[in-house]
């Protein structure tokens, strides 16, 4: 496992960050790590990289002890935070240069090229890192994050601030990158989750709340099934309502129907009324939530 977290808290007095959480990222997997504000993700994060220590339980990064050998993982993790920290007055490539410098890099001009050429710097490399937008000042920590080839990227909202096309540009680098790499990141952003995410972790309060792939967590249980239906000629919705398990209809247009139910499946008794009516069912699905639908409804207060 390149990370692995077991039975993980960070307490800041009383107060609990991070109570009892544990799980696991694999090479190769990109990993979305989810919760609503001040729900500890971030506090996970530096714990991962090193920058903060854990109060109770155990956490290893590529076989290594964060604690006991933190300068190792350290020159095999790379870090984006939150807070993008920058050399405002140096250039881009100054900067690099410098980060370089840091990990010992060989080759560091080759280094630095192909790093600007990867994040999409090449326009702006001649200026200072003060005069970049948002959206650049993030292609820089991204290419500050990956310079000395990392074998884990911890990435702490990675598309702050970038327009629609480089969010589209961000995202296929991230993906690129996981093919090869870990790869876990925190965003709110649910789309984004959606678009590159093998897996999602789901965190609230500091406890672990889901885990699981990408499609299964938008098959949550929840109370309600959705259904879409479509039949082959008009039936009034009230005839439709007497279905056994179905709670509601909602008409959307022509033969096509919404059906909510709290059974286990309802497309079965929906297909049985069909039959006994002389409908001819065209379509049926259950419609898949959403993954903001999923997060809202994980992490919501009861």
């Amino acid at each position: 496992m390149s990370i692995e977290v077991k039975n993980v808290s960070k307490f800041y007095g009383e107060q609990a960050a991070l109570n009892n959480v544990s799980f696991k990222v694999k090479s190769g997997e990109i990993v979305g790590f989810l919760g609503p504000n001040g729900a500890g993700k971030s506090t996970m994060m530096k714990i991962v990289t090193c920058f903060l220590t854990k109060s109770e339980g155990e956490v290893s990064v590529c076989g290594l002890d964060v604690e006991t050998d933190s300068l190792k993982i350290r020159s095999k993790v790379g870090y984006l935070p939150e807070h993008n920290p920058l050399y405002l007055d140096m250039y881009i490539k100054e900067y690099l240069d410098f980060v370089a410098g840091v990990y010992k890099i060989k080759n560091k001009k080759e280094r630095i090229s192909e790093m600007i050429a990867l994040v999409g710097l090449e326009k702006e490399q001649n200026k200072k890192i003060g005069a970049l937008s948002k959206g650049y000042r993030q292609r820089v920590g991204l290419a500050q994050a990956m310079i000395h080839d990392p074998e884990v990227l911890i990435l702490d909202e990675p598309t702050t601030g970038l327009d629609p096309n480089q969010l589209v540009e961000i995202r296929q680098l991230i993906k690129n990158i996981g093919k090869t790499k870990t790869v876990m990141l925190s965003t709110h952003i649910m789309q984004e989750v959606e678009a590159i995410c093998d897996r999602v972790v789901i965190i609230k309060d500091g406890k672990i709340v889901a885990d699981d792939t990408t499609v299964h967590i938008q098959q949550h249980d929840s109370d309600a099934q959705t259904v879409f239906v479509e039949f082959d000629t008009e039936i009034s919705r009230n005839k439709l309502s007497q279905i056994t398990g179905v709670n509601s209809v909602k008409h959307l247009e022509s033969n096509q129907w919404l059906f909510e139910s709290s059974s286990t499946d309802v497309r079965v008794n929906i297909s049985k009324y069909a039959q006994q009516n002389n409908l001819l069912v065209l379509t049926m699905r259950v419609e898949e939530k959403s993954m903001e639908e999923v997060f809202k409804e994980l992490t919501k207060n009861k």
